[in-house]
């Protein structure tokens, strides 16, 4: 049901947010739950943990659901901090101006915890499992009591003295078509006896929550798909506890909590419904959401009526609800962005821009064709214009002839430049803007140096480390093994058997040889490993193979590696990167790999420091004095959390070097791949992709990236590999640049290359304040802590 405005009672911590937030708490009726914006991912964290404090308050003995997973990081932190030091005077100070009473320290204690949802099935003591995590982060370091805690532990549902999920679920899948059919084994008669039991549980799970009058206060993030808790696109809004399926996206979203696709693929959940959250009428739901990724999903559960495809629209029957998101995140909620038109005194070119470029592509018209007609069909783009002097037709021309300008400059190669491209994870660069790199490739007198900022780990599956051994153990026991270790091949400080070992690989793929291939992999392996266990003895690497071979095979995936094989992991990641710019005919000494220390493998990693992570980019600097550095830019956010954190890694480097060298004409340039995206005003070099390069694009990811061309990681976007996302997004750019400026612009033009064009690379080439003014200062970020 839909509400006005002034009928909200927003909260004392609400109403101090939305002071410095430059909107209002809804617009109706276009909007159906209030909204409060704040500027960033941290600050999302510190709003949420206020409005808990706040309730727990004022609510003793409530009913309380947490979430899981990455999202409420900053929350996390927020609340373990100022309940740890309650009574000193900064976290009084904060707790007062952010509207919380800082004389009455909530009893946590006192609280009913409930767990949303959980993998099943999963033994509750991996890491990975939300039964864990609760344990950890919410029973330990908030200070719930267990005996008050209804918590979802798989082992505790259904087994028989003695058995264990594994007797029940031996391949870790489950049949829900036995639910209706009939048992056809003995095996089957058990798990169907066992789904019985999970239903029942399930049930009971929620007449336990019902009980205690339901659930008051609910903190979440929204999935891809839009899902809440577990509930996907599609649940029904009276939906109660249950054993569900989930669809593609949540799946792919899982991936690297449970070590891949193809595990999550076939893990079912249990999760409390959309019933169960709104039981409670004066239930406290708050949803939260960061960058432009989530701006569909966040504008359709907040602007749509209650639709089973949009899960988040079950929300608005309660009078407490609201999302919680940042400003990027708002992109889609029409009566917001009319506010920042209406907020603004002069009107932007890249506010042009976009509504007129929006507009062309909606209508399906070039921009110089628009007329008044077109205009009056969008409010967005009657307002902007109406705060501009020129007229339609002098905008839109304004607006063609820059795209013209940034194809042009996308289509040139710089001469006499040294580039340093930096990537948070060893496939950012290519999948973000390789057709650029090749074309600054080709002039010897241009430098290109790599750095490959983390240590990736994490995107190496068990599975692709055990296929890597295997090949390894056919090369140890080659005459040809024998002799390379002979001419000193492996010592540590020999670079140039570094570079044979990527130059062997290659020759591989051009004379498609399998065996060389392999041949290149296992010598950089066995490389790996005497670097790792300081070996050089064939007899003790044969060992520590087999004790690898156990542990792979015998850890559950998503599990922390040991620091050993994490660094075995980086290293296969790092190999990676070597050969993809041994493509272009690039050596090791162009690349470095940085391995920065925020970057952990839990769940949360740890913030950057500036001596631990700005320093050594600090020397990179130093050494390369770049004319242009690249970085993946995302300064709300959107993407994997890593993307961030090295931004503000970079920016404090950059100060730095700059501080110290004098040198402020350093040209930034940002890019963006599979992750997040520009719209065209947000960028100012178009750069021309051709069939040609888009073949050489695949080519090259899955013959470098072999960890990751069978997508065990994938995006929620596509179920497959990233080089295919990526190819997907630069032809969608293609087609809003073809209609904007007319198909013939592209197939009659002069210049062969537009003509070949059927894809574009958008980048964002900034001055140095420019960059600096879109990413937070470490400083700041960790003083505010």
């Amino acid at each position: 049901m839909s509400r006005t405005h002034k009928k909200l009672k927003m909260s004392n911590v609400e109403k101090i947010a939305l002071k410095s937030s430059s909107f209002r708490e809804i617009y109706p009726p276009k909007e159906k739950i209030p909204t409060i914006v704040v500027e960033n991912f941290p600050a999302l964290g510190k709003l949420a943990a206020m409005r808990f404090l706040e309730w727990a308050q004022n609510n003793p003995g409530g009913v309380v659901s947490l979430p899981t997973g990455k999202t409420p990081e900053h929350f996390i932190k927020w609340v373990t901090e100022l309940l740890n030091n309650w009574d000193g005077e900064n976290a009084r100070k904060i707790l007062e101006e952010s509207g919380v009473d800082p004389a009455k320290k909530p009893d946590i204690s006192s609280l009913h915890f409930v767990q949303i949802d959980e993998f099943y099935p999963i033994n509750p003591w991996q890491q990975n499992s939300f039964y864990s995590y609760v344990n950890e982060f919410y029973m330990d370091d908030f200070g719930f009591d267990r005996e008050k805690a209804l918590l979802i532990d798989a082992t505790k549902i259904g087994l028989k003295k003695g058995e264990s999920l594994k007797d029940v679920w031996p391949e870790q899948t489950v049949d829900l078509s036995l639910r209706y059919r009939s048992a056809k084994t003995i095996l089957e008669e058990k798990q169907q006896a066992m789904l019985a039991e999970v239903d029942q549980w399930c049930q009971q799970y929620e007449e336990k929550i019902r009980a205690l009058g339901g659930i008051g206060f609910f903190l979440g993030g929204i999935g891809p798909d839009g899902h809440i808790g577990f509930n996907v696109r599609g649940s029904d809004h009276y939906s109660t506890t249950r054993l569900t399926e989930t669809n593609y996206e949540t799946q792919a979203a899982a991936a690297t909590d449970l070590g891949g696709i193809e595990i999550s693929k076939n893990r079912l959940v249990i999760t409390i419904g959309l019933g169960t959250i709104t039981y409670n009428p004066k239930c406290a739901a708050i949803i939260i959401a960061a960058g432009e990724a989530k701006a569909g999903i966040v504008s359709t559960a907040v602007q749509e009526s209650p639709n089973i495809m949009y899960p988040g629209t079950a929300l608005h029957q309660l009078k407490n609800a609201r999302f919680y998101i940042t400003r990027g995140a708002t992109k889609l909620m029409e009566q917001r962005q009319l506010q920042i038109v209406d907020d603004c005194q002069e009107i932007s070119d890249p506010m042009v821009e976009k509504v007129l470029i929006d507009l062309s592509y909606r209508q399906n018209k070039r921009l110089v064709d628009l007329d008044k007609n077109d205009v009056d069909t969008d409010p967005l783009v009657k307002n902007v214009l109406k705060k501009r002097p020129e007229s339609l037709e002098e905008l839109a021309k304004g607006v063609r002839d820059r795209l013209i300008e940034r194809i042009e400059k996308g289509s040139e190669a710089l001469s006499k430049t040294r580039f340093l491209h930096t990537e948070p994870h060893h496939d950012d660069i290519m999948l973000g803007y390789l057709p650029y790199v090749v074309r600054n490739s080709r002039d010897a007198s241009n430098q290109h140096h790599f750095l490959c900022l983390t240590g990736g780990f994490t995107s190496v599956s068990n599975a692709f480390m055990l296929k890597q051994l295997k090949k390894l153990e056919k090369f140890i026991i080659s005459p040809e093994c024998r002799e390379l270790l002979d001419e000193d091949y492996f010592e540590p400080n020999n670079k140039e058997s570094r570079d044979r070992d990527v130059w062997k690989y290659l020759d591989g793929i051009a004379g498609k040889s399998i065996d060389t291939q392999e041949e290149g992999e296992a010598r950089r392996l066995l490389r790996n490993l005497m670097e790792v266990y300081e070996e050089n003895d064939l007899e003790q690497i044969k060992n520590r193979m087999k004790e690898l071979e156990h542990y792979f095979l015998t850890e559950y995936p998503g599990k922390k590696d040991l620091s050993h094989i994490q660094a075995l992991k980086s290293m296969c990641r790092e190999w990676e990167a070597e050969c993809i710019w041994g493509y272009l005919g690039w050596m090791g000494k162009n690349i470095d790999h940085l391995r920065l220390g925020f970057y952990t493998g839990d769940i949360f990693t740890e913030e950057p420091t500036i001596e631990r992570d700005a320093m050594p980019i600090v020397r990179k600097l130093r050494e390369i004095k770049p004319h242009v550095v690249s970085v993946a830019y995302d300064p709300e956010a959107s993407g994997p959390d890593t993307h961030y954190k090295v931004l503000q890694s970079i920016s404090e480097a950059l100060k730095r070097y700059v501080k110290e060298s004098k040198r402020k004409n350093i040209k930034v340039w940002g890019y963006r791949n599979v992750w997040y995206r520009f719209h065209p005003s947000e960028a100012n070099i178009y750069v021309p992709v051709s069939i040609n390069m888009f073949a050489i694009m695949q080519d090259a990811f899955v013959n470098s990236f072999i960890s990751q061309k069978d997508a065990s990681f994938p995006s929620y976007e596509h179920d497959g590999p990233f080089s295919e996302l990526a190819q997907k997004i630069q032809v969608e750019q293609y087609r809003k640049l073809k209609v904007c400026l007319g198909k013939k612009w592209f197939h009659e033009n002069p210049s062969p290359l537009i003509r070949a064009t059927r894809g574009f690379v958008f980048l964002n080439e900034m001055s140095l304040d420019e960059f600096y003014k879109s990413s937070r200062e470490l400083k700041q970020q960790i003083e505010n802590r």
